[in-house]
């Protein structure tokens, strides 16, 4: 196991002025009120002699968790206590906070949830904060030292909204895959030739799928949609997060690709969903170094006028790829909790 960030800081809560801690170890303490050499809250903040260190937050639903969303990168420390303990708002927050400095601290208040907040998305919290119980204390200084004994492998990086290097897909088969829910997305905006939308089942490898701007004798174009695929399908947002189709809504903000790696935002009108035949189409990434690339795949409708995109930069259909065929795509860092890229281990097959 690998963890990302600095050790582990364990917090010991104070009950009043004169309290000793019920033992050594601790990084921090926190006490009822002002008092040299330890925190203490004041009108929701976390106050040090030095002035305001963080902000503290009482999570009991959807609107506080997201509250400690929006407070990423504007303070140094986030301390949040669940009005019922819960690992689903702090692995939320932990997935928020990539590439921002804000730390987060969290009380416990049971020996058996500091392993689960220590060890969160195989990142962690940044502290734990614990009542002055030998128990507590024990165990989160159990879990601070696991946590000393592993190395960082950094923060994972976000894709890049500016422009993309797109890479090659090799087709390994194309089969059939019954009937499903096919979405079309239909943008605000027009989609130009050699541009599209990243689209995967695994959030590592997605292929370029193209707009529908092709010419057909049997259909006219419509340059605004993109035939995306089925709704468990990851889909590049603007920002260089991952969405499944079946959350997307109308005004959503989405990553156009262009076959040079070129990109924009462009904004979702509408989303069209159809009970359509549908294909799978599985590739095997070109590798960059000594490691093969695991194969991936794509659930794409069964017709002509879906396409992906070969290295020439030609629109290619569906219907016409065959084993070993060349198309683009963007392959990636692949861990992901609610669309962030975080540094935890994420198979997908």
């Amino acid at each position: 196991m690998r963890l990302v960030g600095a050790r582990m800081e364990v917090w010991i809560r104070l009950e009043a002025v004169d309290e000793a801690p019920v033992m050594e170890g601790a990084n921090r303490l926190i006490g009822p009120g002002p008092a040299s050499g330890t925190l203490w809250l004041e009108n929701g903040t976390v106050q040090s002699q030095e002035g305001a260190v963080g902000a503290h937050l009482h999570i009991n639903d959807g609107a506080t968790q997201n509250d400690g969303r929006a407070l990423m990168g504007s303070v140094e420390w986030l301390w949040v206590e669940c009005q019922t303990w819960s690992m689903i708002p702090l692995e939320n927050l932990i997935a928020a906070r990539a590439g921002s400095p804000t730390k987060i601290a969290a009380t416990i208040t049971s020996p058996t949830q500091a392993q689960g907040a220590g060890f969160a998305l195989e990142q962690g919290v940044d502290a734990l904060v614990v009542a002055n119980r030998r128990d507590l204390v024990e165990a989160a200084l159990s879990v601070q030292a696991q946590r000393g004994e592993e190395r960082s492998f950094g923060t994972a990086p976000a894709a890049s909204t500016t422009s993309l290097s797109l890479t090659e897909l090799r087709i390994k088969s194309v089969d059939e895959a019954g009937v499903g829910d096919r979405y079309c997305l239909d943008f605000l905006s027009l989609f130009t030739e050699g541009e599209g939308v990243l689209i995967g089942s695994s959030a590592s490898t997605m292929a370029l799928v193209h707009s529908e701007t092709i010419p057909s004798t049997f259909v006219p174009t419509r340059p605004f949609r993109v035939n995306a695929g089925s709704p468990h399908a990851y889909i590049m947002m603007a920002d260089g997060s991952t969405n499944y189709l079946s959350e997307l809504t109308s005004g959503d903000a989405i990553l156009a690709v262009k076959h040079t790696g070129a990109t924009r935002t462009v904004v979702l009108g509408r989303l069209k969903i159809e009970q359509r035949p549908m294909l799978k189409v599985s590739f095997q990434p070109k590798a960059h170094n000594e490691r093969k690339p695991k194969e991936a795949h794509v659930y794409m409708q069964q017709a002509e006028t879906v396409r992906l995109m070969d290295r020439d930069a030609r629109p290619c259909s569906v219907t016409e790829l065959k084993p070993e065929d060349v198309v683009m795509g963007w392959t990636g860092h692949g861990g992901r909790h609610l669309g962030q890229s975080i540094g935890s281990r994420v198979e997908e097959r």
